[in-house]
């Protein structure tokens, strides 16, 4: 049964089982291979984010040598085997080299460079996520509601790039408004107040009050206090929430928009 040659070709089915266990043995050695060597490289000092580029690289050519051991299991006569991926190659590099290569040297730059590290939040091309990995043809974020966002390397490597926790520290800006009646120091003063006794809000830079904004139905102002990088959402939320309760205790009017509408009796 195995000696049989498939129809219309020089191959016998024991050729095309070999074929498979050699293709199948080598994905699973591969991929053991490409572990250890991420398992190595996690004992040097190279950042995660190039670990895993380089692991992915390795996997890569590891998976190119796989097909060439399997096609070559199939013996010297493979010719309708060699004139397909020859089409298909050819396909490849008419239409996507150029956009292929592109992306490649995007990622090397990327994974070299290091505008952001795997974990750290970053705002690029209109999207926003933790950089969960970069690959040869694009780099994954991860959204803050579980979301993967593929974005090609090229794209990224050729628009700006805002990385919000890069830094030890941020700034926390909080808007609010009061009325025009309100006294703007004590205002002021009761937002000092709020921030300065929050423990996570670092004494140096010093907190501050800035007027933004005369607008139509209130005086805006701007809470700014800066902490850790890693407590930013904690201050955002206790800041936000604080100064509503702070101002609605000292009798300090929050306003909303208003309209008056005059109405002419003909």
């Amino acid at each position: 049964m195995l000696s049989q040659n498939i129809p219309y070709t020089d191959l016998t089915f024991f050729d095309l089982l070999a074929a498979l266990i050699v293709l199948v043995a080598g994905i699973v050695l591969a991929k053991i291979l490409t572990g250890m060597f991420k398992n190595g490289l996690k004992k040097t000092e190279l950042p995660e984010l190039v670990a895993e580029f380089l692991s992915r690289f390795v996997l890569a050519l590891m998976y190119v040598a796989v097909i060439l051991a399997t096609v070559s299991t199939l013996g010297p006569d493979i010719s309708s085997v060699v004139v397909g991926l020859s089409a298909v190659i050819g396909l490849v590099l008419g239409f996507g080299l150029q956009d292929t290569l592109t992306n490649i040297a995007a990622g090397v730059w990327l994974a070299t460079l290091r505008p952001f590290d795997k974990g750290e939040y970053v705002s690029v091309t209109g999207y926003s996520g933790s950089v969960n990995a970069v690959g040869f043809m694009a780099t994954e974020l991860l959204t803050p509601d579980n979301k993967i966002i593929t974005i090609p390397n090229k794209v990224i490597w050729g628009s700006a790039i805002e990385n919000a926790t890069r830094m030890p520290t941020r700034r926390v800006d909080v808007n609010v408004g009061i009325s025009y009646d309100t006294k703007l120091d004590q205002a002021i003063q009761v937002a000092m107040d709020l921030m300065k006794g929050n423990s996570m809000v670092l004494a140096d830079p010093a907190p501050a009050v800035v007027t933004t904004e005369l607008a139509d139905s209130s005086v805006n102002l701007q809470l700014r206090a800066w902490a850790n990088t890693s407590d930013y959402w904690g201050v955002k939320g206790d800041l936000t929430n604080g100064i509503l309760k702070a101002y609605k205790e000292a009798g300090i009017e929050i306003p909303f928009p208003q309209m008056d509408v005059h109405l002419d009796k003909e």
